[in-house]
């Protein structure tokens, strides 16, 4: 689902950025037609890609920028945005009583690229290597296959994501599971198929419409091609130059977008940059433990600058975790933590900390949640709080991101319009940016609710959850940022119905 854990975009020279951009270039419209990106015709849509796919093995595919896997794979259901599931590869499906099932009615006549059928037994061994990659969502799942349209899969216990489990796996043939050139021909049954002798690994992928598939039409162009393009400087200029049809921007290129001629850039508010306090029980950083401490540091910040300023207008002070429109967001909370530094300094005063201590925060190359350190810095040094940064690289990376060496990591993650998903993620002692992992027995008693009890009952207790942690000030959130997406009049997108509130999917380019 969302991409909680961005990776850092390959920056190259002005030079090289240029020659990638003029062999890039065919010289034709971008969407097919005689008359550069504001064509009419539906021949062709070519994105820019700000980073290189990493292959096309699904199982290693980010949600972010990943028009190419949409269109090569297919799932076995659909995540609408707000929750809700939507037919695919199956027709219609049950969820069990007791949330530990999920039944599958497949499609006939439905087709893998290589030709083989999409069977019962092919959503098995599409699931069945996630029991050991991906164990704390897959772990113990087993399969009944009454006949080849029907499939059950069952969990060792209730999934509160559901939904979430069941869209988020592409379905693969087993003659492409055991192939060695998984990673370079993709084998799927989505809307496009990948014409290998038309890409260039690293510089164009081109595919090509499935005119089979069964949901053809919200697919509407012929050729999808997708272009690298490096950076997102050099994506804007691609777009502006009519190379291709569109684009994520940055911050810094947005305003450049904006008045662009014939260019429409899309804004999306997506996650919540914060400060995640999870060594509550004063283990590595003892002043955490103390709720004074953690009030004060939330006070310490004055929100709105940090949206006007640091962010140039393009985001929305926030003092909670939860998104707007999930059950867990406090709606009558106001500001609970007003910016006010004298009081702050009080209650560290009143805790004992108030000679401060210091705080180390991971960074990653890339990330832009990066503006923010001079002045959190800043203003944590008001209480006597010392921060040092610790900048992670190469492959184990996110794995010490994660260990928990960090007890107070400031990101971007989440706020997804699903509560129960930020829940599990960063709440529960078993979610993974909840990296200290500390037990807290409110928290698994009203998880115990959303995992067992009804709709009505679950959403009581998200919003519970939500009250408890903002009431608790388990985080210091700071700001929802937007994200942006530039697109020419060639295309329209009358909506971004990505679940993850990443930018514009496949299906929402007409």
């Amino acid at each position: 689902m969302r991409r909680t854990l961005p990776l850092a975009t390959k920056t190259v020279a002005p030079l090289a950025a240029a020659a990638l951009l003029l062999t890039a270039c065919t010289g034709q419209s971008s969407s097919g037609g005689d008359a550069g990106a504001g064509g009419t015709g539906k021949d062709k849509l070519v994105l820019g890609l700000t980073a290189d796919m990493s292959g096309w093995d699904p199982s290693t595919a980010p949600d972010y920028q990943a028009w190419g896997y949409e269109a090569a794979y297919d799932t076995l259901v659909k995540c609408n945005k707000n929750g809700s599931l939507a037919p695919a590869a199956a027709t219609s499906w049950e969820i069990g009583a007791d949330k530990k099932s999920f039944t599958a009615h497949l499609r006939s006549d439905m087709k893998f690229s290589d030709g083989t059928p999409v069977t019962a037994q092919t959503v098995k061994e599409s699931f069945t290597p996630l029991a050991k990659t991906a164990s704390d969502r897959y772990g113990g799942i087993k399969f009944d296959i009454p006949d080849s349209r029907t499939v059950t899969i069952t969990w060792p216990d209730p999934q509160p994501l559901m939904s979430v489990r069941t869209c988020s796996v592409e379905l693969v043939s087993a003659k492409y599971l055991a192939s060695k050139s998984r990673n370079t021909a993709p084998v799927g049954s989505g809307p496009y198929t990948y014409d290998a002798k038309a890409s260039t690994a690293g510089s164009v992928y081109v595919l090509r419409k499935n005119p089979d598939f069964y949901d053809a039409k919200k697919y509407p162009y012929k050729t999808l091609e997708l272009r690298v393009l490096s950076s997102a400087t050099a994506a804007l200029s691609a777009l502006k130059t009519g190379q291709i049809d569109g684009t994520v921007v940055t911050a810094d290129t947005y305003n450049e977008a904006k008045k662009t001629p014939n260019v429409n850039v899309m804004a999306i508010e997506s996650g919540v940059t914060a400060l995640m306090l999870t060594d509550r029980e004063g283990k590595k950083i003892p002043a955490l433990k103390d709720l004074r401490v953690r009030k004060a540091m939330n006070m310490v910040f004055d929100r709105d600058l940090v949206a006007k300023k640091l962010y140039k207008g393009l985001a929305s002070p926030t003092f909670q975790f939860f998104n707007k429109n999930g059950a867990a967001y406090v709606k009558d909370a106001g500001a609970p933590y007003p910016y006010n530094v004298a009081e702050a300094k009080k209650l560290m005063k009143q805790s004992g900390f108030e000679k401060g201590f210091t705080l180390t925060l991971p960074t990653m190359e890339g990330q832009a949640w990066t503006v923010l350190l001079p002045y959190v810095t800043q203003q944590l040094a008001e209480l006597n709080i010392k921060v040092e940064t610790k900048t992670l690289t190469g492959p184990d990376a996110i794995t010490e991101l994660l260990s928990g060496d960090y007890p107070a990591p400031l990101w971007t993650v989440g706020a997804v319009a699903n509560s129960v998903q930020d829940i599990s993620i960063g709440v529960i002692q078993a979610g993974y940016w909840n990296v200290s992992h500390q037990p807290d027995a409110t928290v698994e008693k009203y998880w115990k609710t959303i995992v067992n009890g009804s709709t009505s009952e679950s959403e009581a207790a998200q919003q519970a959850i939500g009250k408890y942690v903002l009431d608790n000030a388990w985080y210091v959130p700071l700001v929802n940022p937007q994200v942006f997406y530039a697109y020419t009049d060639s295309v329209r997108i009358p909506e971004s119905t990505d679940p993850n509130d990443a930018h514009p999917i496949l299906r929402d380019f007409k």
